[in-house]
């Protein structure tokens, strides 16, 4: 594995990117400063936007294929580099080194897509009520892109705005999280070395990255020279950056928080269903938006599971995310564990059996927040837990009657992810029909977590209702035309409309 400067090195990071700078970053491996980053002040966001739009004034000028080539450059670098960001990734967000390398594929991916995406802008040819008329949707580019992304995921969310959005003919700033700016300056090392491939039709500024607080997201946020913001992060992040665009009628995708829940019917295969659900809860210590927070088992097969799943967390491996054969990695922070500590607090004043949940390695990593998953068996008619935490904790109710499950997992706020686990076709289609989960991913026989390039990403409710990568989810970071052309001699109204000037 490589260490941190020839990490940097391979990135093309130099010591003016990751020294001297007032942001100091810290690894949550083990609590060590890894850079001290400069931050962008507001004018100097404001450069930015500014020189965003005139890169994107020129980029829309070039054809969508010819786009699609930058992107398809980007992915080939990507290739070439997906070890090292990969270990960056690890290094300073905590996930294992596979999950890191894991991410940069999903970078890779989204670049395969966009670039097919890029000669497939496919508008409609609509029939006119008037005669020698016809009608055309045709799809615009956009704008400026604003993208703000959270830590667990800190690059492969701007891979799936950017990507889409270049091919789409706009140009994109980028507010990376202030506990993850290295990736972010690594990506943007890495966009340039496309660029410099690519040639000179891709403008300068095409592709720009905001390093610092909140003070820049909300200039990134209130210019109306930015069309579109997508935003990733917390469902009261999310509430701030939608009313602040709504304001000036601009457009927003936003990606919020998720309270995925798993269902295990008494049909289900449990070795499919045990190894979901680990994964799920576990998976970058719980740090992810589709993580499992919630499981509804049924009486049957209650008995069967659970003890596998409480001796699964005890013996998961625990370690540095960058030494093999680690499976889960560290909390981002102190504050992070705090939080872990106070849900299960109140999991257990409201009746629940907590089982694991403690800080664990602390002796090996005094500055640095390793933790044992946590199951808690909410006895009773207890209210479900509504409220998303950023940790491994899964919460445990039985049920008996899959409707009562199935109301109880949309019983939450939060609509991103859900799943069932049943080799019984009935149930399995009543879950994914319009009685069954509200999310925007419903699941079946595989657990919450993982998104996979091609559909699109996004949740209802105070997920936000956005939608990611693939499917047709390229239309929102373009605008829709509707041209009428009349191929006539004569100008008839539509709906019969008599209007004779003469």
């Amino acid at each position: 594995m490589m260490n941190t400067q020839e990490i940097y090195d391979a990135l093309g990071l130099t010591d003016a990117d990751v020294k001297g700078g007032d942001l100091k970053v810290y690894s949550p491996t083990d609590g060590s400063e890894i850079a001290a980053v400069k931050t962008d002040s507001v004018e100097e966001t404001k450069s930015k936007i500014a020189q965003s739009v005139t890169a994107f004034k020129a980029w829309r000028k070039v054809p969508a294929p010819r786009r699609g080539e930058l992107v398809r450059i980007l992915g080939n670098i990507l290739r070439e580099k997906k070890g090292a960001l990969g270990a960056l990734v690890t290094l300073e967000c905590g996930k294992i080194y596979q999950e890191g390398l894991g991410e940069v594929q999903e970078m890779i991916d989204i670049c395969d897509y966009a670039v097919g995406q890029s000669r497939m802008l496919h508008g409609l040819t609509i029939v006119s009520e008037r005669p020698l008329h016809k009608m055309r949707e045709i799809w615009q580019p956009l704008g400026p892109v604003g993208i703000i992304s959270a830590f667990n995921f800190p690059v492969a969310v701007w891979s799936w705005n950017a990507a889409l959005a270049l091919v789409c003919g706009n140009s994109t700033i980028w507010k990376s999280s202030e506990k993850s700016p290295v990736t972010a300056l690594a990506c943007q090392k890495l966009f340039e070395l496309a660029c410099a491939e690519f040639g000179d039709d891709a403008p300068k500024g095409l592709s720009q990255t905001l390093t610092g607080d909140r003070d820049i997201g909300e200039a990134l946020v209130a210019s109306e020279s930015v069309a579109l913001i997508s935003a990733t992060g917390s469902s009261a992040m999310g509430r701030i950056v939608g009313a602040n665009v709504a304001k000036r009628f601009g457009k927003s995708i936003l990606e919020l928080g998720g309270n995925n829940a798993i269902t295990v019917s008494k049909h289900a295969d449990l070795d499919l269903a045990f190894q979901g659900i680990v994964f799920g809860t576990v998976g970058t210590c719980g740090q992810r938006c589709t993580t499992t927070r919630r499981l509804f088992v049924h009486d049957d097969v209650y008995d069967a599971l659970i003890p596998r799943i409480k001796k699964a967390f005890a013996g998961v491996s625990i370690g540095n995310p960058l030494d093999e054969g680690t499976l889960m990695g560290p909390l981002i922070d102190e504050d992070s564990f705090n939080n872990m500590q106070k849900a299960l607090e109140l999991a257990k004043s409201n009746g629940g059996v907590v089982t694991g949940g403690g800080r664990a390695i602390q002796e090996e990593y005094p500055n640095a927040y390793y933790v044992n998953a946590a199951l808690v068996e909410m006895k009773g008619e207890v209210n479900n837990v509504k409220t998303e935490t950023f940790a491994p904790i899964l919460y445990v109710f039985k049920y008996t009657d899959l409707d009562d499950a199935i109301f109880r997992q949309n019983d939450v706020p939060q609509g991103l992810s859900s799943a069932i686990f049943t080799t019984n076709i009935l149930e399995a289609e009543i879950f994914t029909s319009e009685v069954g989960s509200d999310c925007g991913i419903a699941n079946v026989n595989i657990g919450t977590s993982g998104a996979e390039i091609g559909g699109a990403f996004g949740g209802e409710k105070e997920t936000g209702g956005g939608r990611e990568s693939g499917s047709d989810a390229w239309r929102g970071y373009m605008r829709r035309m509707t041209s009428t052309v009349n191929y006539s001699t004569e100008l008839p109204l539509a709906q019969g409309i008599k209007f004779d000037t003469e």
